[in-house]
């Protein structure tokens, strides 16, 4: 989930022309927060390594580092200003601020597991970070979850493109990738959706049943 109107071919041609600063800056704005192409950038990083045009290592290294370091810019822009802008998000979405609480909670009761393989969700990837900050998830705690996952996300993207590359065109490895990511996202919102409707449901099904008059009971006389 990014920008769509940047082209798969725009990609390329940046990934060509800037090389390891664009695989760099790409992931890690999309780390901060900002919904850009950076796994396409980063998989067409490691497709042009496949192709000798990039060294491998330098490509994984760039990745893992601007990932790593956009997630601690993501972090800590939600740790200073995060939570405001979730609540007018949720107003722009009708959302309530005890269903934002909630949904807060529950991240952070998972927060390493979010942090961790967030990025391999769509979407959560770009947001995960600034939900890890507005959770007040432990900051050194975040660090390593953060860099772990970091380390493994290009490890699989960009080995995945150097190696798939050399055989399958880069328009289906990115299609590949991105079908991928909304499965993985439409688990995760299953998983945070449910037990709020089941919340809710149950809420109202006790609201509803304190609402009813209590039965008058009839006393038979002989």
């Amino acid at each position: 989930m990014s920008l769509d109107f940047i082209s798969l071919e725009t990609i390329q041609e940046l990934a060509q022309q800037y090389g390891y600063w664009a695989v760099f800056l790409g992931i890690l704005l999309e780390n901060v927060g900002i919904p850009i192409p950076g796994e396409t950038v980063t998989l067409a990083g490691g497709f042009l390594a496949g192709n000798d045009q990039l060294n491998y290592w330098i490509v994984l290294g760039d990745a893992t580092l601007g990932a790593a370091i956009g997630g601690n810019i993501g972090y800590w822009v939600g740790r200073w200003g995060g939570w405001p802008l979730l609540l007018g998000l949720g107003r722009v979405l009708r959302m309530q601020e005890t269903q934002l609480v909630s949904i807060r909670n529950q991240f952070s009761d998972n927060a390493t597991k979010a942090v961790f393989l967030g990025r391999f969700v769509a979407l959560l990837r770009i947001f995960a970070s600034p939900l890890a900050g507005i959770a007040e998830m432990p900051y050194f705690k975040f660090l390593l979850y953060n860099t772990l996952g970091a380390a493994a996300w290009a490890t699989v993207m960009v080995t995945l493109s150097y190696v798939a590359g050399q055989i399958v065109p880069l328009e289906q490895l990115v299609a590949w990738a991105s079908r991928f990511a909304v499965l993985t996202l439409l688990v995760v919102v299953a998983w945070l959706v449910i037990p709020l409707w089941l919340e809710s449901r149950k809420a109202k099904q006790e609201a509803a049943a304190h609402s009813q008059p209590p039965e008058e009971s009839t006393v038979e006389s002989n």
